[in-house]
């Protein structure tokens, strides 16, 4: 027989007790302000304004030849992130890479981040702490700077 806590179980709900209350918390990051994880607004505007400089570069160098695009795009990614721990879309909107604990990024990450971003997939593929397959491969993580 059914009886009220049977039913009670599923009525409240499922159970959220392993669930963050907002992205990042689970990497011990800020949930606002500096250090937080760099929601998907920043995210999206900045890597708007990278690919629009990568294709003024490349309508002025490969006559906006699809791949030269890409090729600046992946070459900008790679230098600046491996460098400085940002691009310039990032730069303009406040965040950057580091890797978890807070080290800069580095010329690898850098280099294996741009590749899987090229392929598109990976960062549209994310988790609840909003950190893309290319950023989770090289143990990432966009912040807010």
């Amino acid at each position: 027989m059914v009886d009220r806590r049977d039913i009670g179980s599923w009525l409240s709900g499922p159970d959220t007790s392993g669930i963050s209350k907002y992205p990042g918390e689970r990497l011990g990051l800020p949930e606002s302000g500096p250090g937080s994880i760099a929601r998907a607004g920043r995210r999206i505007l900045a890597i708007m304004i990278d690919w629009t400089i990568a294709l003024l570069i490349s309508n002025l160098l490969f006559a906006g030849d699809s791949w030269g695009t890409l090729a600046v795009f992946a070459a900008e990614q790679i230098l600046l992130i491996g460098t400085l721990g940002y691009s310039i879309g990032h730069r303009v909107l406040g965040i950057q890479v580091v890797r978890l604990g807070g080290a800069p990024a580095g010329p690898l990450a850098a280099v294996v981040r741009t590749l899987l971003l090229c392929l598109v997939v990976p960062a549209v593929v994310f988790d609840p702490d909003q950190r893309g397959l290319h950023d989770k491969a090289m143990n990432t993580v966009l912040i807010r700077r």
